[in-house]
């Protein structure tokens, strides 16, 4: 098949991992909402979530590309990359943004696996997708910022020894544009949490390791500034590009997951005294679903390699993200209605993934507002208030 000769041998690579950490690691862990420690462990030292950390710090010095082909193999071979997908596309900002001296501190320790750098600290209850709002506040004093705020929905903050956190450090009503003022911290967790960071686990429908933060004073040394304070909304975007192509390629891997199952299932299982795959009514939506996830997957390349090409690439990673995850849910339903019943037994490891999926239709950004996006800036369409 076409997605197959690309990245070839790294995809084989991913899914020889992926084999040791079958269904019934993940149902266990799901069942008792655990974090897929030794899976996220063995991804960093094995070299997978370092793909695009250069070289000189590490890493393999990969494209985008090269990483949505790693997450796309984790998803399909019945894996969740949301346990660790963050370290890739968070290493951006300190990548692109950071000192010399702070990417010589951290890279290579997150390129070995000896750090995560998991936790990515924007969204904020009152302030939700509008991140100009965010109230959070960096007061400088000294050598030191003084943080004071709240935010939510942050995945894996308890387990990441780093977060990329975004804070305003100018009042949004003193600044000339309303994305202006705010600025990128690099917090230590390992010193944070305790001393002006408290973490709140949410329990939701799939285990995310998702979190609610309070921040009560907490002391971060300047020096863990990334870039120019007051640039930070900027920083963030670059980096929302790559989330959103990297969680459209997981997108495509659960589609062809769900694929790939209601296929067999439907060679296999016989009703009538003939195989169920024989019906038309079972054939089509299969059928339907892999041109959906062949047209999305094309989507999700072409936004990679503008990516790549150091070309902007928002529209392309927002609509590849749209088709991606309208194409895995259509999976996922088409699947579970293929296995009738048995779709909802946790023995054939289809409801876990038809629960994990339906998040990529509102994270990390809803399927609303890469419309508007696109009606906005692209149609020249009006703003809608």
């Amino acid at each position: 098949m076409a997605e197959e000769e690309t990245f070839a041998d790294l995809r084989e690579g991913v899914r020889k991992l992926c084999a040791r950490f079958p269904g019934s690691y993940w149902q266990a862990l799901d069942r008792d909402r655990k974090y897929p420690t030794e899976f996220v462990t063995t991804l960093a030292q094995e070299g997978w979530l370092s793909v695009l950390i250069p070289e000189a710090y590490g890493g393999s010095g990969l494209g985008l590309a090269a990483a949505t082909a790693v997450l796309e193999e984790v998803h399909r071979s019945g894996c969740n990359g949301g346990a660790a997908h963050a370290q890739m596309y968070t290493m951006g900002t300190l990548l692109r943004h950071g000192s010399e001296e702070q990417k010589d501190r951290y890279l290579p320790a997150i390129a070995r696996g000896d750090l995560r750098l998991q936790a990515f600290g924007v969204t904020e209850p009152t302030s939700g997708t509008d991140t100009t709002r965010l109230t959070t506040f960096a007061r400088r004093d000294g050598d030191r910022y003084v943080v004071n705020g709240q935010k939510i929905w942050i995945s894996r903050a308890e387990h990441s020894d780093l977060m990329v956190l975004l804070v305003r450090t100018t009042a949004r009503d003193d600044c000339a544009k309303s994305t202006d003022g705010m600025s990128v911290l690099l917090v230590d967790m390992r010193e944070a949490v305790g001393n002006g960071l408290t973490i709140r686990p949410i329990r939701t429908m799939l285990n995310h390791a998702t979190t609610e933060l309070f921040f009560d004073d907490l002391s971060v040394p300047a020096e863990n500034l990334i870039g120019k304070e007051g640039d930070g909304f900027r920083y963030i975007l670059s980096g929302m590009n790559a989330e959103r192509i990297l969680i459209a390629s997981e997108c495509i891997g659960d589609a062809r997951f769900f694929i790939d199952r209601a296929s067999a299932y439907a060679r296999e299982r016989s009703v009538f005294g003939r195989p169920i795959g024989q019906n038309q009514g079972v054939q089509f939506p299969i059928a339907r679903a892999y041109i959906q996830t062949t047209a999305a997957a094309q989507m999700v390349a072409d936004a990679a390699a503008k990516f790549d090409a150091g070309e902007g690439a928002g529209t392309e990673a927002n609509m590849a993200k749209l088709l991606a995850s309208e194409a895995s849910w259509f999976a996922a339903d088409m699947c579970v209605q293929t296995h009738g019943g048995f779709g909802f037994a946790e023995e054939y490891d289809i409801e876990r993934k038809f629960r994990e999926t339906r998040l990529y239709q509102v994270a990390p950004i809803s399927s609303n507002l890469i419309l508007s996006h696109v009606a906005t800036h692209v149609l020249g369409l009006p703003k809608s208030f």
